[in-house]
């Protein structure tokens, strides 16, 4: 039996370090993203197609932000002014939001800018280490590993990447990866 071909970006079957795993699969769902917006025209983008009422580019958005609230806020203890920014309010009960006057392109480099970083953040990091104190969490016991924190982004990633799968594809885009 063969291995069936990959998805473009997928990490090769053959990939057995942990932290190579987690990281490039962090950027094979970054690329997959990008690559289901791309099938999006500008109107498509700031529209919602969901009951939950949430656009394409609140959800980049979204996950620029989350990114920046596990990594350099979390993992770092960067000081982040706003770290709930993807929500109107700025509170994280509140819903996802654009601001206005937000260029589409504004917001993918943003992004883009974000997953550059947050590669620099976890780049070489142990998988166990302990995140710092000071900024998301308080104190140590609270402070997750890089492996969690990963971990809880890749979940984060492959759920919002299928719910922009099933936008797309309502918009009469591609289906699958």
């Amino acid at each position: 039996m063969s291995i069936p071909p990959l998805p473009e970006g997928e990490p090769p079957p053959t990939s057995a370090d942990p932290h190579d795993l987690l990281e490039g699969y962090l950027d094979y769902y970054r690329g997959t993203l990008l690559r289901k917006a791309a099938e999006l025209s500008e109107k498509e983008l700031r529209a919602t197609r969901l009951p939950s009422g949430w656009t394409p580019l609140e959800l980049i958005r979204h996950l620029q932000h989350v990114e920046q609230r596990w990594l350099n806020w979390g993992f770092r203890a960067e000081p982040v002014p706003r770290p709930w920014g993807d929500h109107g309010t700025g509170e994280a009960a509140d819903r996802w939001q654009v601001p206005e006057g937000t260029s589409t392109q504004e917001v993918l480099d943003a992004y883009t800018a974000q997953c550059d970083r947050s590669r620099q953040i976890t780049a070489g990091g142990r998988l166990d280490r302990r995140a710092a104190t000071g900024g998301r969490f308080p104190t140590e016991a609270e402070a997750p590993t890089l492996a969690w924190i990963l971990f809880h982004l890749l979940q984060e990633y492959a759920r919002h990447v299928g719910q922009l799968d099933v936008v797309v594809e309502l918009a009469g885009g591609g289906t699958g990866e």
